[in-house]
């Protein structure tokens, strides 16, 4: 199975994901400075690699 095929996230899927991984990441260091905002690194991590590990088991895909 190639790269090609694994990428289960479309390009708007992948922007939100970003810019929510981002905001919350941002809330560790400005803000409210909660730990919780770590949990952002799961949305933009998913961005970046284009694959999101929920969609695979529920066989949804937002690419074309």
């Amino acid at each position: 199975m190639d790269m090609a095929t694994m990428k289960n996230m479309g390009v708007a899927d992948r922007v939100i994901r970003a810019i929510v991984g981002i905001v919350l990441i941002s809330l560790v260091f400005i803000g409210p400075q909660t730990p919780w905002g770590w949990i952002g690194i799961i949305p933009l991590a998913t961005a970046v690699i284009s694959w999101c590990p929920a969609y695979s088991l529920i066989g949804m895909r937002t690419t074309k």
